[in-house]
């Protein structure tokens, strides 16, 4: 009987490299540029561009001359412009001298466009092409040319004037006959982007056309690059981040926050706790300005949690929807008339149904014998009932209004933070409730 000899592969498994730079910023700071210089060479800079800022920064320090001059040179543009924009003005001419004369050229132009601009994040690499072209000539020039672009998906075609005409997916080429002109498969129909077009901007148009990639032209047409979704989805992410913190009641973050310095810390925090701490200083003034109604009412002073708490909740909740609203352009300022009708009812609703289980509780204490709210408890409930209604459309009226404000005087509308919300309606929470309860209570318990 023939023994079964069962074969034995090995398989190499490929390490996708955003691993391998997880792999490197876990390990010590004195052992990462080793184990960064142990990569192949044909690996680095793509290893390198996936690591964070920190880490990039501390493996260039320990490198010599030829490897920074390698990495750079290897890594795609796009990728080189996002980590030398933050590097300090006298280390970019210097590693900008490192680069060959054709990636340098590549490089300055880049970092020529503005900070928050398309310009910034568009690679230069790309596959076009001529109409009067064939689609054999198209797809040897793939063949040759195609391994330094960013992606082969789409064929930019432009004009003798290097203007943007159309772009054609690769899988129309290859279903056409090679003698085919590209004229014949072009429709003339196509999205693009602007150079000097803001980068949220940019987030919006791949969002709605649902692309992987955008050509990128200047003013007259001319095609100068494209952005990939990869670099869109980065654009996406640190937005959202720094909208998060700023609603958090802080200034966005530089860096990570495991790698933000200390002091660094502190300073982004402290701005606004200072501003918001000094604004609850206001809570206080209104407390002692109506000292006389609590005295004599100290019933009052039970429900201050209540009251200051619900305000400041509808006004977040407020302010967190119209901003999402606005950074989804669903919203825009000239909207704020329709903003202001939804949110006062909506207030009015939502002081309805609080009022309303405020009141309910008082009663219902007081008839169970579980606290005793005065003779005049009925009163009470009804000053409470009041007052959240009040208090509750204030809230959800600031909440709204707030963003669309700062919106219209240029100023980002994340800014408008929870804590910032809150503390607003804190102040002006209470001179509603002692304002509704010296109407209500006056000649009874005041």
């Amino acid at each position: 009987m023939a023994e079964d000899m069962e074969p034995q592969t090995d398989i190499e498994v490929a390490i996708h490299p955003s691993d391998i730079a997880n792999e490197i910023a876990g390990l010590h700071d004195k052992d990462k540029a080793v184990a960064f210089l142990k990569l192949p060479a044909e690996s680095k800079s793509v290893v390198f561009s996936y690591l964070s800022r920190p880490d990039q920064d501390h493996i260039l320090k320990e490198l010599g001359t030829k490897e920074i001059s390698d990495v750079l040179n290897a890594m795609t543009p796009d990728d080189r412009t996002k980590m030398l924009e933050h590097f300090p003005d006298h280390l970019i001419k210097k590693m900008i001298l490192l680069l060959s004369d054709e990636e340098r050229n590549v490089a300055v132009t880049l970092l020529g466009y503005p900070p928050q601009s398309v310009g910034r994040i568009m690679t230069p690499h790309y596959i076009q092409a001529r109409k009067e072209q064939s689609v054999a000539e198209v797809l040897r020039h793939i063949k040759t040319h195609g391994k330094k672009a960013e992606t082969l998906n789409t064929i930019y075609v432009i004009d003798e004037e290097k203007k943007l005409i159309d772009d054609i997916q690769i899988g129309v080429f290859l279903m056409a006959d090679e003698q085919t002109k590209v004229e014949e498969l072009m429709d003339w129909n196509f999205v693009c982007l602007q150079s000097a077009m803001d980068k949220d901007e940019a987030v919006a148009v791949f969002e709605k056309y649902d692309r992987n990639a955008l050509p990128v032209v200047t003013e007259k047409g001319i095609l100068v690059g494209i952005v990939t979704i990869d670099d869109i989805v980065d654009v996406i992410e640190r937005r959202s981040t720094k909208n998060i913190q700023k609603f958090g009641g802080l200034e966005a973050l530089d860096y990570p926050y495991i790698n933000t310095p200390f002091f660094s810390l502190i300073y982004k925090r402290a701005g606004w706790l200072v501003v918001l701490f000094i604004g609850e200083m206001f809570t206080a003034t209104a407390m002692g300005y109506f000292d006389v109604e609590i005295s004599k009412a100290v019933v009052l002073a039970l429900f201050i949690p209540l009251i200051i708490s619900s305000g400041g909740n509808s006004g977040s909740q407020a302010a967190t929807l119209i901003i999402r609203a606005m950074s989804l352009k669903e919203l825009t300022v000239k909207d704020w008339w329709y903003v202001m009708r939804r949110e006062v009812l909506s207030g009015l609703t939502l002081g309805l149904i609080l009022g309303t289980i405020g009141f309910i509780r008082i009663i219902l204490w007081q008839k169970l014998g579980w606290y005793n709210y005065t003779e005049h408890y009925v009163l009470v409930a009804t000053t409470i009932f009041c007052s959240l209604i009040g208090i509750v459309m204030w809230g959800t009226l600031s909440g709204s209004m707030i963003p669309i404000v700062l919106k219209k005087a240029g100023i980002d509308p994340a800014t408008s933070s929870a804590p910032l919300v809150a503390t607003l309606v804190d102040v002006t929470g209470l001179i509603i409730y002692f304002s509704i309860a010296a109407i209500l209570l006056k000649g009874t318990l005041l």
